[in-house]
């Protein structure tokens, strides 16, 4: 088989580039090892949003009297939230399939490898083997859970985040073991159903990818809602019976036992490299992953990576699109850069958190004069209309002309909020024009502007000291 293009792995990235192909007239193949989305919509992004959907509600439910609506004691059902979530993944990926289906891309389901700089070898899951001789290749093959060497980390009641996301039955007790994004999700989202939860950190603040401010404030939400939070601690063993789970943990305070029913391990992802016949193209892939130039090209001509699996870019499947995008325009000969100056990250934590930019500490660390803003949610008309007061805009720019370096968000909707943010970075707005730009009213975005006005210490909707 002969074609334009052939992507392995039709998640984010590679199924946006798929369409993305089509749309400049190439034909396409893409392989997919098993369903369209990959990750993301079948074992990630979405299914969790369909599950922190059904926590939000029933946290609300629980909060009715303080908004004068009278009902019974909530209760719910996890069967049925598992039913919704997984119809909810049904729904997207059965859209991402037609799509694929009327853009003319030819999707096989098997695992593919090189046996050439320009021909796949497909193992085709129904039988055989289909070879496929490409003009451009791209790899999009994602990543796996991360395999840490914590002696018990492969014990019974131990789980990974797809485990997570299809339990029968929560747990009464669950350890979750990193505070990036998917941790701090998941610990929402069982202590809003009950369970009693721990997250454990190795650093000194969750979320620590991003500003220090949003650990913190996650912290402190979090632990007000009832987790515990231990930070600057690490997981030296866990031991398991199926039953009870014994977790080791060294912090601060020296040497303690964490008993629960269940551990998750939340601790990253690894790009998945394993497979792909990559020493064939005398491709070195590094812990990170595949390496890349600024157009998704690896340093054997017409072969691409892109999402997890390249070692340029966060770990985002908003990131990976992109990629995709560039990756395709480029090897059908249209400009095509790749710029991560101004790319979003969000945590779907209760409340959310989302950043965007330099954190205060990269800005200090590369040399600029910050200035900072603050402005706190309590003290937001919209969020004190809407009961969610928790949470806070934060803006970094530079002093002497007032660019806009970062902005970090904790509180709700804060997902959607920060798409200004990334448009002020990437337009190289400034304080005066976050200011100037006028923000309806009642709004949250208004703590946005606030919150740049305060770095100049006019904030108008802030006490005076």
């Amino acid at each position: 088989m002969r074609t334009d293009i052939a992507i392995i792995g039709a998640g984010p990235g590679g199924y946006v580039a798929a369409l993305r192909a089509t749309q400049l007239g190439a034909q396409v193949v893409c392989i997919e090892k098993e369903r369209v989305g990959g990750v993301c919509l079948n074992v990630g992004c979405v299914p969790t949003k369909a599950l922190l959907r059904s926590a939000e509600v029933y946290a609300l439910s629980k909060r009715a009297a303080e908004f004068g609506i009278v009902l019974g004691e909530p209760s719910f059902g996890w069967p049925k939230i598992q039913e919704r979530k997984n119809a909810v993944v049904e729904q997207l990926t059965g859209g991402v399939a037609m799509l694929l289906e009327r853009a003319g891309v030819q999707v096989l389901k098997g695992t593919a490898s090189f046996a050439r700089a320009n021909t796949l070898i497909v193992d085709l899951a129904e039988g055989g083997s289909e070879s496929i001789e490409a003009e451009n290749i791209i790899i999009a093959t994602g990543s796996s859970p991360l395999q840490v060497p914590i002696p018990g980390l492969d014990g019974p009641g131990v789980i990974d985040s797809t485990e997570a996301l299809s339990l029968a039955e929560l747990p009464e007790s669950i350890c979750i073991i990193g505070g990036g994004a998917i941790g701090l999700e998941f610990a929402s989202l069982f202590n809003t159903f009950g369970v009693q939860v721990t997250i454990v950190e190795m650093l000194p603040h969750l979320a620590p990818l991003m500003d220090s401010s949003i650990g913190e404030g996650l912290a402190w939400s979090l632990s007000n809602a009832g987790v515990q939070v231990l930070t600057n601690t690490r997981v030296t063993r866990i031991a398991s019976d199926g039953s009870e789970c014994r977790v080791s943990v060294e912090g601060p305070s020296g040497e303690s036992e964490i008993v629960c029913e269940k551990v998750l391990s939340a601790i990253g992802r690894a790009p998945n490299v394993e497979g792909l016949g990559l020493e064939l193209l005398n491709l070195k892939p590094t812990r990170k992953g595949i390496q890349v130039d600024d157009r998704m090209r690896t340093v054997v001509p017409h072969v691409y990576a892109i999402g997890d699996v390249a070692a340029e870019g966060p770990m985002l499947a908003h990131v990976a699109s992109h990629q995709g995008i560039v990756a395709v325009e480029d090897a059908l000969g249209h400009p095509a850069v790749m710029d991560y100056r101004a790319v979003p990250s969000c945590i779907f934590s209760i409340p959310e958190a989302a950043s965007v930019g330099l954190t205060e500490e990269q800005a200090r660390e590369q040399g600029y004069d910050v200035q900072v803003g603050i402005f706190g949610l309590p003290n937001n008309g919209k969020a004190i209309a809407m009961g969610e007061t928790e949470g806070f805009v934060k803006v970094v720019a530079e002093a002497e002309l007032g660019a806009i370096l970062g902005v970090h968000i904790v509180g709700p909707h804060a997902s959607d909020l920060i798409l200004e943010g990334t448009l002020a970075i990437n337009l190289e707005s400034t304080l005066d024009e976050l200011e100037r730009m006028i923000h309806p009213h009642p709004t949250l975005g208004e703590a946005i502007a606030e919150a740049a006005m305060a770095a100049r210490k006019r904030a108008l909707h802030l006490p005076r000291s």
